[in-house]
Order: C-alpha cells, then structure tokens, then sequence
C-alpha cells in the first residue's frame, strides 16, 4: 500500500520559513514524479511544485517562484517543499502527490498523479 506522509507544517510569522518533508512508501520511489499542491479554506487545490523522477527538473507556480524551492531525495523516498519569506495567502493545506513516470517530466495539475498524502497545515500570520 502507498503512502505519502507529510511533516513540518505548522503556524509561522510572515516573512518566516518552514521546510515540509513528504516520506514515501514507495518501493522504486525514484521511478515517480513528485508535486506539491495546496488548498486554503473555500478555494480550489492549487499546483505549487513538481519536480522529476530524477529530480533533474523542477518547476514553481509563479505565486511562489523565488520563494519556495522543491527537492528530493531518492536515497531517503523523500520530496521537500523550503518556503521562505511566507506570506498569509500562502495559509493552506500542503499535499504532496506521486505518479508513476518513465520519462523525466514535470506534471502540473492534480489529475496527473495518482498518489496523494493527508496533508500538512501550514498557517502564516501577519
């Protein structure tokens, strides 16, 4: 059975940084692209970040670019999301989701991947 466990959320001041860490339960976890996403309270689940099987390649929604970087570690199954300088409308909740992928690609919507985590809530006050 996957899993895909998300840690480091929690409530930070704006301006402030936090690191998120998704564990995968993934046997060959070097075989599937990663991506965050996050949602807020009455919106739809936003992309964040992807980054490749490889990690290789990676790519940030333009609401977070040059303040949130995404990462992975394929000897530890797992994928990072560092968020610097945090804003309050980056309150949410973060997933990490996983698919599958013979490439190298990048995915950036939510139907791409098949694999999704719980979820880790993350508050920025102002």
């Amino acid at each position: 059975q996957v899993q895909l466990v998300e840690s480091g959320g929690g409530l930070v001041q704006a301006g402030g940084s936090l690191r998120l860490s998704c564990a995968a339960s993934l046997r060959t976890f070097s075989t599937y692209a990663m991506g965050w996403f996050r949602q807020a309270p009455g919106k739809e689940r936003e992309f964040v970040a992807a980054v490749s099987r490889r990690g290789s390649r990676t790519y940030h929604a333009v609401s977070v670019k040059g303040r949130f970087t995404i990462s992975r570690d394929n000897a530890k199954n797992t994928v990072y999301l560092q968020m610097n300088s945090l804003k309050p409308e980056d309150t949410a909740a973060y997933y990490c989701a996983a698919r599958q992928d013979s490439s190298d690609s990048l995915y950036y919507t939510g139907a791409a991947y098949t694999y999704w985590g719980q979820g880790t809530q993350v508050t920025v006050s102002s």
